[in-house]
């Protein structure tokens, strides 16, 4: 009997440990689980990454349109440096355009693809695939924070990240239903990403791993 797969963090796809920070420390099918997506406008008292020189410099980046009832917040302050606070940026849009194509059921949607390429493009396209194949979508708060981005000698970068799911939920394209579910220590997942700049000055995100249930994000 098929179970709808899990919702896995966003995107996961790929090994790099050896290529990423450990700044966060830590190390890690049912139904797509809303308690693991991203996306939006920050909210309440915390801070937002500014956008970096990439948002404001490079042309044609997809503009993100997300639904009323999903919101984020992004504990991500500027670094100060223009690399690191693009890295940021960037990201963010990344996590922000795999949720609007959850929402529009769009595997292949432009906007992804315009800020990921190589396993992590491949990776957001089967996590995006799982939520057309139920017909779901997310709903609710997600949080992000204890951000850490290192700009390697190679011009790559690597940026370790955390994110609280716990009041993120699935909701049902069909019935309209929201599916809460309790607050879970697995709701906490920590990522790791490798990212290059291309030649729009975008930092591009290539590969991207998770895991859940992560002690670092949970203190």
């Amino acid at each position: 009997m098929n179970r709808r797969p899990r919702l896995l963090a966003t995107a996961a796809a790929g090994a790099t440990a050896a290529l990423l920070l450990t700044a966060c420390g830590g190390g890690g099918g049912d139904k797509p689980k809303a308690n693991d997506k991203i996306a939006g406008a920050a909210t309440g008292g915390t801070t937002s990454a500014a956008p970096g020189p990439s948002a404001t410099q490079s042309a044609g980046r997809p503009k993100i349109e997300l639904p009323s009832d999903l919101t984020y917040t992004f504990e991500w302050p500027k670094t100060g440096d223009r690399d690191k606070d693009a890295v940021l940026n960037d990201s963010e849009q990344f996590i922000k355009a795999v949720d609007m194509a959850i929402a529009e059921q769009d595997p292949l949607h432009k906007a992804y693809r315009f800020y990921s390429e190589g396993p992590a493009a491949a990776g957001s396209q089967k996590f995006i695939q799982e939520f057309v194949d139920y017909k779901d979508r997310i709903t609710g708060v997600k949080r992000y924070y204890k951000p850490n981005v290192k700009i390697n000698s190679d011009g790559t970068a690597g940026f370790v990240y955390c994110e609280d799911q716990n009041k993120a939920y699935n909701k049902s394209l069909k019935t309209g239903k929201t599916e809460v579910t309790p607050k879970s220590k697995d709701n906490y997942v920590l990522y790791s990403s490798l990212l290059r700049v291309n030649k729009q000055d975008v930092w591009i995100t290539e590969k991207l791993t998770s895991q859940r249930g992560s002690t670092a994000c949970q203190s």
